[in-house]
């Protein structure tokens, strides 16, 4: 069995942040994979679904504490399952990669994320990270209100695109197979060219050519 935490803050308030993005991660994978009914918990404190993928145990938590205290919802649900730290993978907002850009690794740094500087306190440094690129506002004085905003309407495609991306790919993760899984993730959020412009490079080339 594998636990699948989506990072953000609760409440409908912040549900469109995006400090949110690793919680609507966790909500397309719930609902592409066809988990069951999201239930809440008091102990640990969270809300938890069950499902499989590809014949493994998940369960998601989408942790009721707000970002900053992460880490207790996370340590409590890692033992009441009796998990282990590398049985963990927590989807959440890296303000360090370009929009749209997915990366994926067991252990490893905070980067100054306090939801993950929590879980750090609370389970250790071994566990698989998941981060969601959103961009940085070029400032840091600006970043609390940067990630603390809505996704803009100019950016909800390319949002959307990525957590679908995500969502299909995340098999190959739950492997530990992280090059195939931000590889296949790059695949399907890479840009198509469009049919028409492909037509009329091709017309304009025969053109040219005088055909």
């Amino acid at each position: 069995m594998l636990l699948l935490v989506g990072l953000g803050n609760p409440g409908q308030k912040y549900a469109e942040n995006r400090h949110n993005i690793g919680v609507m991660a966790a909500h397309e994978i719930i609902r592409q994979h066809a988990f069951g009914t999201p239930k809440a918990k008091s102990q640990p404190k969270g809300i938890f679904c069950e499902g499989q993928i590809e014949g493994i145990k998940i369960i998601t938590l989408l942790p009721l504490t707000f970002m900053n205290d992460s880490g207790k919802a996370v340590g409590d649900a890692m033992r009441y399952w009796r998990l282990e730290p590398k049985d963990v993978f927590v989807l959440h907002d890296e303000l360090d990669l370009a929009p749209a850009i997915v990366r994926a690794k067991l252990g490893g740094g905070n980067a100054g994320h306090n939801g993950l500087r929590s879980i750090d306190s609370h389970i250790g440094k071994n566990y698989w990270r998941v981060r969601l690129g959103i961009g940085h506002p070029g400032e840091k004085k600006k970043v609390t209100g940067y990630v603390l905003r809505d996704f803009p309407k100019a950016d909800k495609q390319w949002v959307s695109k990525t957590i679908e991306a995500v969502a299909k790919a995340i098999p190959l993760l739950l492997q530990g197979d992280s090059p195939a899984f931000t590889n296949q993730v790059g695949l399907l959020t890479k840009p198509n060219k469009p049919q028409d412009l492909q037509g009329s490079v091709v017309l304009s080339s025969r053109l040219r050519k005088g055909k």
